[in-house]
């Protein structure tokens, strides 16, 4: 199977992937989260080509991920918002960054800190069942394939 038809797979995971399954576009949402919105601060913070940065941008607008909104007529510029679809990352991007602090940081600590501004404390986020709200261990979980007709 080639990259390119990902998307056609009957697997969640991989129609995901198909849409946010590289490390620029991953770049983009973490901006896009902390407020970035314009093309040049999203290629000033993430580092990515013109072209490169054209194209993520291009795919998360047609994938209803981010919303291109203009913000000035002469000449026309536009920005980039967050969908309600883009919003539903959020718990991916904050995973990664959890990860990122377990495992992959420096002598100096995790270089960003979430505060829960409804309580005021620093958090860094966990999965949880909707259950009984344990916390969720992959050894605890049973993924079941729906029936199929």
């Amino acid at each position: 199977m080639r990259w390119n038809e990902i998307g056609e797979v009957d697997c969640s995971v991989a129609r995901a992937l198909s849409v946010v399954g590289d490390r620029w576009t991953l770049l983009v949402l973490r901006d896009a989260f902390v407020g970035v919105r314009r093309f040049e601060d999203f290629r000033a913070n993430t580092g990515a080509s013109r072209p490169l940065l054209t194209e993520r941008l291009a795919t998360l607008v047609e994938h209803g991920v981010l919303r291109r909104v203009r913000y000035q007529e002469r000449p026309e510029r536009y920005e980039y918002r967050l969908t309600e679809k883009g919003v539903g990352l959020y718990p991916v991007i904050v995973s990664l960054l959890a990860w990122g602090d377990r495992w992959m940081t420096g002598d100096d600590g995790p270089p960003v800190r979430l505060h829960h501004e409804t309580c005021g404390h620093t958090m860094t986020p966990e999965l949880a069942c909707p259950g009984c709200g344990g916390t969720i261990d992959p050894r605890d979980v049973r993924p079941t394939l729906r029936d199929t007709p």
